[in-house]
């Protein structure tokens, strides 16, 4: 019994952690002991750590560790690729040793043994696309084409010229400092990629999440039916009712049932919340990234417009305050007007309430010529490829 506790616990902290760690700076969060462990694990333990090296070794070794932190994160390396591939091996190593003894089963053909293989095989091939493909890097031969592709809405984005690169730069591009360089239609630098994600490996990038989720969706639901198949096959149901005396009953039986699985099969159950968790993250990231695709939107554009609105409502609700202001002293000088009624003053509107930032993104121009741009980037079209031979 003392095995089955641990394995819950295991899984409940593991869940809690993940959540902290990816959630924790959620709204619905602040405030919690959620966002307090998301500061800990993200700021909190890491200076804690260069603390303590730094007064057991000193300088040395608190420069060793921030030479490791520059190496890490600031420029291109491909640790969290090998981190990738080792959890994509790892998983797949314990579910086959795992499960593939029961394959094939009460509810499960022989033929899935070689389409889970084939199903990572996919995975890591779009994993190889993302990380390896050019995210649309913006050069001095293509930066007219992709002028003219992505042209300034003057709000977010104006004329101006790259300051490392020395070339103009395009509307949605930015250049990336781990990579060096600019990439057109930017939405993230990916540390599990090595590699931006920018205008052309967009495609790939969606493809990669949406797989691994259903990748994910389809080790948990395998299992399940392994697990279910054992249940038929050994009469579990039948033993626990005939020979035992449990009511034949869903609320009798599952506490039982879950007690003997928990016991015969606690790896295959592990791996199945680790996949339906990881399943659940990948959703979330997905549909997150979706929703930008299909209006247009990049993860960096989201973040210069919040700091445009930001921005835009401060001067605006200024204005509104000087402008009642004005009317406030105008109306204190005013000699021989009725005075306005207390009840109309009370529920007459503030001026601060008509204060209203609109986004207006040129660049979302329907649900299919935003999915159409995600498939066929501008790059990849002969008409961008046309002009870009006339200009050389």
């Amino acid at each position: 019994m003392a095995v089955q506790w641990v394995l819950v616990c295991h899984g409940l902290i593991t869940l809690l952690v993940l959540v902290s760690f990816l959630c924790g700076q959620w709204p619905i969060f602040q405030g919690t002991f959620i966002e307090r462990i998301h500061v800990f694990l993200t700021f909190g333990a890491y200076d804690y750590f260069l603390r303590f090296v730094g007064a057991v070794f000193g300088s040395k070794g608190t420069n060793a560790i921030l030479s490791v932190e520059y190496f890490c994160c600031d420029r291109p390396n491909p640790i969290l690729q090998i981190i990738y591939l080792a959890i994509l091996g790892g998983t797949y190593y314990f579910v086959a040793k795992s499960s593939f003894g029961y394959i094939p089963g009460y509810y499960l053909s022989g033929v899935h043994r070689y389409t889970s293989l084939l199903a990572v095989g996919i995975g890591v091939l779009l994993f190889l696309l993302t990380s390896f493909s050019d995210p649309g890097t913006v050069k001095a031969e293509n930066v007219s084409q992709y002028i003219s592709a992505y042209p300034y809405d003057n709000v977010i984005y104006s004329e101006k010229e790259c300051s490392t690169c020395k070339i103009p730069k395009p509307a949605r591009s930015k250049h990336c400092s781990i990579c060096d360089r600019c990439v057109a239609r930017f939405d993230h630098h990916c540390g599990w990629m090595n590699n931006c994600i920018g205008e052309r490996n967009t495609g790939y990038f969606m493809a990669f999440l949406l797989w691994h989720f259903l990748l994910c969706i389809y080790g948990a639901v395998t299992i399940g039916l392994i697990l279910a198949g054992r249940l038929k096959e050994l009469r579990v149901i039948y033993i626990l009712t005939v020979y035992y005396g449990v009511e034949n009953s869903f609320l009798s039986l599952a506490p039982h049932v879950v007690q003997w699985l928990l016991a015969s099969y606690n790896t295959q159950i592990l791996l199945m919340v680790f996949l339906a968790i990881v399943s659940l993250l990948l959703a979330g990231f997905f549909s997150y990234h979706a929703k930008l695709c299909l209006t247009n939107t990049t993860t960096n554009e989201t973040f210069k417009w919040q700091e445009y609105i930001s921005w835009q409502g401060k001067i605006n609700e200024a204005k509104a305050s000087a402008a009642a202001l004005k009317a406030s002293i105008n109306g204190m000088s005013t000699e021989g007007k009725p005075p306005e009624s207390k009840w109309r003053a009370f529920f007459q509107k503030s001026p601060l309430e008509d204060v209203q930032v609109v986004k207006n993104n040129i660049y979302d121009k329907g649900f299919f010529h935003n999915l159409h741009e995600i498939i066929l980037p501008p790059s990849m079209r002969s008409s961008f490829l046309q002009s870009k031979s006339k200009s050389g």
